[in-house]
């Protein structure tokens, strides 16, 4: 009996051991999910920048493609077709190049079809910011603003409505604005926005369409109160800005850059 006792030892002895090991692991296991959350709370928000600025340089790209189009469009021998505006020769009007960028009325490119949804089939999309999700469906014989492109809310970017429209000045009879074209040498205007990003809700919100956007810079007429303008700051804060040059930059305050001509409007 005395040769068994020894051979199983106290058992409280046991008991306090197998304790204590067990209480190690389980600091160990709190230390170990301790630091897991630390390094997760330093290495989701980078990875969140670093997601954000990859589709930032994407709706660059997207801007970039659409702005050196307006390039070529502008352009007195190589700009191809102009749809309607091809009997005018040297001149053309903003809504005819924004028709051709969407493939809508004369530029339609699906014959047979009446609308299209994007992205397709074939992951055509035009004029898309990555961060703008949702659909859009195109419709062959409207204008974008006239139920071409639907729904509002899905549309990212939004064109210089000043290159579009002028504001009468004069006082009179008659509307208080103008539509004017523009020549080639619209391209010398190198810090002149053509796109830029919008908030289609907003625009919706506002009262009008989201495809043509300007900021009232003091108009006491047709860009009064800023209804027209309505900017889509959804690039850590900023948004992106494409020229009738065909270069982009990304900005977090569009209105306080000193060069650039949002006041612009071509002769009419």
């Amino acid at each position: 009996m005395t040769h068994l006792t020894k051979i199983q030892g106290d058992p409280r002895r046991v008991s306090k051991h197998t304790s204590g090991c067990c209480a190690f692991t389980l600091i160990e296991i709190l230390v170990s999910i301790a630091i897991i959350a630390v390094l997760l709370a330093l290495v989701i928000p980078i990875a969140a920048r670093t997601i954000g600025s990859a589709r930032g340089f994407k709706c660059q790209m997207s801007q970039r493609s659409s702005a050196y189009d307006f390039t070529v469009f502008a352009d007195d021998v190589y700009h191809g077709d102009r749809g309607r505006d091809e009997r005018r020769k040297t001149s053309f009007r903003l809504e005819t190049f924004v028709a051709s960028q969407y493939c809508l009325e004369e530029f339609w490119c699906w014959p047979g079809e009446t609308r299209r949804e994007m992205p397709d089939a074939n992951a055509s999309d035009p004029l898309r910011c990555p961060e703008v999700k949702g659909t859009v469906v195109l419709r062959s014989n409207s204008a974008c603003d006239a139920q071409g492109v639907t729904p509002w809310p899905n549309v990212s970017y939004g064109f210089n409505m000043r290159l579009r429209y002028a504001e009468r000045t004069a006082p009179g009879p008659g509307p208080a604005f103008v539509g004017v074209y523009m020549r080639s040498s619209i391209l010398g205007e190198s810090n002149v926005p053509l796109l830029w990003d919008v908030d289609g809700q907003v625009a919706m919100s506002q009262g009008h369409s989201p495809f043509y956007s300007a900021p009232s810079l003091g108009s006491p007429l047709l860009y009064a109160n800023d209804q027209y303008w309505f900017p889509g700051k959804r690039h850590n804060g900023g948004l992106n800005v494409g020229f009738v040059d065909g270069h982009v930059e990304a900005t977090r305050a569009p209105l306080a850059q000193p060069s650039w001509r949002w006041d612009f409007t071509p002769d009419h």
